[in-house]
């Protein structure tokens, strides 16, 4: 019974908590251990960063990762319970993985397997553990990510290095426009990689534009990190209020959470609406909590910057075989340097390619390409195939549409079916006249259509709970 409660420590720290240590004696717990050779074999060795990597030859950055790679692949083989399985189901020999092109031989991860095996992701004792954070439950259930004291510092040297990529300096003042509590990972990342940077912060939290513009002026904020269709509200409050947007202490935005940017990297509708209005600089930015890690805009606009110390990057086609730069699949990366929860090949869903041509701010990495959309968000409407990202755009384009919520969900005959819920201040039957020819011509179908009060849709967009504004569900009876 010992021996059991034990290897349950061992193996599931964090659902095994109500076990006190107390109650084993040591013997017991290093004698688990070393029999399944978790805690007691190749110990865990902060990763050192290397802030020049990003602008030294690709075949120097692939040299250093696959030093990394070797390093954490002997990690996960001796601490981490699901790719020990994992490795075991799929007779997997770690030493013959010796290149970062041996990696298509290796079995990718998906969120699934996290959401079914949280716990299993875990490679430290529950005392390492100094935050937990979570995802946010866009694609199902949360997912728990616990970081270690080595993992909390990693984070704030990723974020530094984002906000030097985003043109940062000591001298900024960022104004955070986000929320810092719900298990949020982005703003204790952002909060903690402003300090590492040297540069002045204020903590405004998200909404009340009022509130924010008051901060900024009051403050002389001059950056700001938000959320780009909350930046529409600060606009809308501006206008009404005789706020001269060409000329505020505020010169640059860090966007989080919303694609700015088309494929072809000239800004969609959502940044041509924000930047013809308040000309400053908007910088874009690709992140997961999953990662630890983010890819962000330099001033040039052409891709998220990798952070090659930190991450590697690869794009996959749907049987997991790796893609070339300029060929779209999905993204996959594999943390480097991450103690609590590392990951190998994890599947992230979201549809990129990647650039691998010199970026005009000097830096090697390679960049990524805005998201194109969600492999499971993936739309099959009337013949024609539709991602979420683009119906935004869309409805973001139509000035009397000001709010809306995109719904899919399964119709009687088992395809599916697209509902757009909609917020205007025309007349329905107006708006319903003039709406349907726009979305007949931009997306060569006719969805069904729903109108809304400002207030109902207020509780569509932002659900209890929620730590997202919402503005697509899937009701499919099976999603892609």
């Amino acid at each position: 019974m010992q021996i059991d409660k034990a290897r349950q420590y061992v193996y599931k720290p964090a659902t095994a908590a109500h076990y006190s240590l107390q109650n084993f004696k040591p013997a017991i717990i290093k004698a688990v251990a070393q029999h399944e050779n978790l805690y007691f074999s190749q110990k865990f060795t902060p990763v050192q960063f290397h802030p020049t990597l990003a602008f030294e030859p690709l075949h120097k950055q692939s040299e250093w990762q696959q030093s990394a790679l070797q390093e954490l692949l002997k990690y996960l083989k001796a601490h981490s319970p699901f790719y020990q399985r994992l490795f075991k189901e799929h007779n997997i020999d770690i030493r013959n993985i010796k290149t970062l092109q041996d990696m298509k031989y290796l079995p990718t991860t998906t969120k699934s397997d996290m959401q079914e095996h949280n716990w299993d992701f875990l490679c430290v004792t529950t005392d390492k553990i100094k935050e937990y954070t979570a995802t946010s439950g866009t694609l199902g259930r949360p997912v728990s990510i616990a970081l270690t004291e080595n993992d909390l510092q990693r984070l704030a040297y990723n974020e530094q290095q984002s906000f030097l990529t985003a043109d940062g300096k000591p001298e900024d003042c960022y104004q955070l426009m986000l929320t810092l509590d719900r298990q949020f990972m982005a703003g204790i990342a952002y909060y903690q990689g402003i300090r590492k940077l040297g540069a002045a912060l204020v903590r405004t939290g998200p909404g009340l534009p009022a509130m924010q513009w008051d901060t900024i002026f009051r403050l002389q904020s001059n950056s700001i990190v938000a959320v780009p269709s909350f930046m529409l509200k600060m606009i809308e409050y501006a206008k009404e209020h005789g706020i001269d947007l060409h000329h505020t202490p505020v010169k640059k935005a860090i966007c989080i959470g919303e694609s700015l940017r088309q494929g072809d990297f000239e800004l969609n509708t959502l940044g041509q609406n924000i930047h013809k209005e308040w000309p400053i600089h908007l910088y874009s930015t690709y992140a997961s909590t999953e990662m630890q890690t983010a890819f962000t805009e330099c001033g040039a606009g052409m891709g998220g910057h990798q952070t090659p110390d930190l991450i590697i990057l690869e794009i996959l086609d749907d049987e997991g075989n790796p893609l070339h730069s300029n060929q779209y699949g999905e993204v996959a990366i594999t943390t480097l340097g991450v103690e609590g929860m590392p990951l190998l090949r994890y599947r992230t869903g979201d549809i990129c390619t990647f650039y691998e041509t010199q970026c005009s701010c000097g830096r090697y990495s390679r960049r990524l390409s805005p998201v194109l959309g969600r492999k499971q968000q993936m739309i099959k409407y009337k013949g024609t195939t539709l991602y979420p990202p683009a119906i935004f755009d869309i409805l973001n384009s139509i000035p009397f549409i000001k709010e809306y919520v995109v719904e899919v969900f399964t119709n009687s005959i088992g395809t599916d079916e697209l509902k757009l819920h909609i917020n205007t201040p025309l007349p329905v039957d107006d708006c319903e006249h003039k709406l349907r020819p726009l979305l007949q011509s931009k997306l060569r179908v006719a969805p069904l259509l729903h109108f809304h009060s400002g207030s109902e849709m207020q509780q569509m967009q932002f659900p209890a709970n929620s730590r997202k504004q919402v503005r697509f569900i899937d009701n499919r009876v099976t999603a892609l």
